[in-house]
């Protein structure tokens, strides 16, 4: 025991000194080492689901872009398929809308005529009929046929619309016109082109009627062109059961 306190003694004390410095390094070292062991494993143990997770979030994105992108394209489909049907809505109004003019149901207004018949003043001869002297159904059916030929859109007779089932029926001395009874002087108004009562004029079939009817039994006949003239629509039964195209004679 003496001889080994000796040699401890005869150590240099430099020595001693490093020996001491180097097993507290060593201690050191060691303890630093056996924390960081856990400290590595528990960042991997939670960097495995964080990846994970973050992997999924982009799996979500890819699939809510890949969605909007399938709306957009449906949405894009379905406003080219509301343009086809609104532009399909509107080629039906509007052959709506022409049915309705020829069916007499739109007032109309434009340029045109009013050419107004009342009976003859003339002095009747002895044998002859009264009725010759006065305006009849027939005058009106005339003149309202002479108005299409001309090119009229619109027809009126005092302010009853001239449809296709217009009837025009002499009931006494006054004329059933669809269901309203008219007495004279008749206005008969129609809308059409700025030169019908020249057409008016150029048909051999209205000569003829104001020669026999003005020249011959003194039917006033007069015309006028208001600056402009309105149709009003046509305020009758709409019932129709049957119809047929009569020849032209």
């Amino acid at each position: 025991m003496t001889g080994l306190a000796s040699r401890i003694r005869a150590i240099p004390t430099w020595q001693v000194t490093l020996g001491v410095a180097l097993l507290a390094l060593g201690f050191l070292i060691a303890a630093q080492l056996a924390a960081q062991g856990p400290r590595i494993r528990y960042t991997t143990q939670e960097r495995s689901p964080l990846v994970e997770t973050a992997l999924e979030l982009q799996r979500q994105q890819d699939a809510l872009k890949q969605d909007i992108v399938e709306l957009r394209t449906e949405v894009q489909r379905l406003e080219q398929q509301d343009q086809g049907t609104t532009q399909l809505v509107r080629e039906i109004n509007d052959r709506l809308e022409e049915a309705r003019i020829a069916a007499g149901l739109i007032p109309l207004s434009g340029t045109g005529i009013v050419l107004q018949l009342a009976d003859s003043t003339l002095p009747i001869p002895d044998g002859a009929s009264d009725d010759d002297y006065l305006v009849t159904a027939r005058d009106i059916r005339t003149v309202v046929a002479e108005l299409w030929l001309a090119g009229a859109e619109a027809i009126s007779v005092n302010g009853e619309r001239v449809t296709v089932s217009t009837g025009v029926l002499d009931i006494g001395h006054s004329i059933l016109l669809n269901s309203a009874y008219l007495s004279p002087p008749y206005q008969v108004s129609a809308i059409g082109p700025a030169d019908l009562i020249g057409e008016l004029g150029l048909s051999q079939g209205w000569r003829e009627f104001i020669q026999a009817r003005q020249g011959t039994f003194g039917i006033d006949i007069t015309f006028a062109e208001p600056e402009r003239v309105t149709i009003p629509a046509y305020a009758g039964s709409l019932v129709l059961r049957e119809s047929r195209a009569v020849p032209v004679q």
